[in-house]
């Protein structure tokens, strides 16, 4: 009788959390402490269903957000970002490798969070999985680990680049170059301002990109036939920005649909947080969570350094 109970209030403390927060009155930061919380204190009724929402979500959100880009700036973004991203994904492999070599941590495992750290955290894990054919002790700790890093990153890269005076160009560059997933790109440079939004989408959305050479080459060296996702909701991103810069005739519904995409973004980061369990953080481990908060420090501090250094610039 007592599970039941726990059971049921577990139930209507997400539904009326969630509620809460598709309304649109939080913000991306708030959504995520309190998704942590949930996840943290109740079994969660809904975990495999949350985690399929939370990825069919954000891409939706990802697309709505183009409403309000300016394809111009997307391009100019894009351009940059993919020299940039280009060097970062293989400084990251290199590193990944050596640290993860040095920690003695599984090479399944290893790989897995390199490649997460290197291209999108999570999406990424989820394209290269197929392919390696980890164990699920694998996948929970590569998952674990780069959740729990994204978290991190989503609450104090603001208040880093707040305290340093980062402009909105800057903050947008780092985020989408230093964290993992793109909910949490987008939800880091939503609180910085809309300029940091806009180029830390494009940069990040190209960075995405490499998840398909990466999977190509992981599957020529694996010997391995799995099916190869492509990220498909990019080319739509780029549509609806072309809708928002050269067709006027939708600009009334231009904006709704821009709020909507943020709207999304903060359910989306609602139900990750949701998805971390005290279960989870234990199986983490100690040495992948190293090698992950190891390769992530790296590649945030280097990053930041170049580019208030001017190396790296939009």
């Amino acid at each position: 009788m007592q599970q039941l109970f726990a059971r049921a209030n577990s139930r209507t403390v997400f539904f009326i959390a969630l509620i809460v927060v598709a309304s649109g009155i939080l913000s991306p930061a708030v959504a995520l402490l309190i998704g942590l919380g949930y996840g943290l204190t109740f079994s969660h009724p809904y975990h495999l269903e949350s985690r399929n929402l939370s990825r069919l979500l954000l891409k939706l959100a990802v697309v709505a957000l183009g409403f309000g880009m300016n394809l111009r700036h997307v391009v100019q973004a894009g351009k940059a970002g993919f020299f940039y991203t280009a060097i970062s994904i293989s400084l990251v492999l290199l590193l990944g490798w050596g640290i993860g070599h040095a920690l003695k941590v599984s090479k399944k495992a290893s790989y897995l969070i390199t490649v997460g750290t290197a291209i999108c955290g999570g999406s990424a894990i989820a394209a290269i999985a197929p392919i390696t054919a980890p164990t699920d002790e694998e996948m929970a700790m590569s998952l674990g680990t780069v959740f729990a890093l994204n978290s991190v990153a989503l609450l104090i890269f603001p208040m880093i680049g707040f305290a340093l005076h980062l402009t909105q160009s800057q903050f947008g560059l780092w985020s989408a170059l230093a964290i993992h997933d793109t909910s949490s790109v987008v939800g880091a440079a939503a609180r910085y301002g809309h300029a940091s939004l806009q180029i830390a989408t494009t940069v990040k959305l190209t960075r995405a990109l490499w998840i398909v050479p990466v999977a190509m080459l992981t599957a020529y060296t694996t010997k391995s036939k799995a099916r190869i996702e492509l990220p498909w909701f990019i080319l739509f991103f780029c549509l609806a920005a072309v809708a928002y810069t050269y067709i006027p005739a939708g600009a009334a519904l231009y904006p709704v649909l821009s709020k909507l995409g943020g709207v999304g973004l903060t359910v989306v980061l609602f139900l990750i947080g949701t998805g971390l369990s005290k279960e989870m953080i234990m199986k983490v481990g100690i040495r992948p969570f190293v090698q992950g908060i190891s390769l992530w420090a790296i590649v945030a501090v280097l990053s930041l350094l170049a580019i208030r250094a001017g190396w790296i610039s939009l």
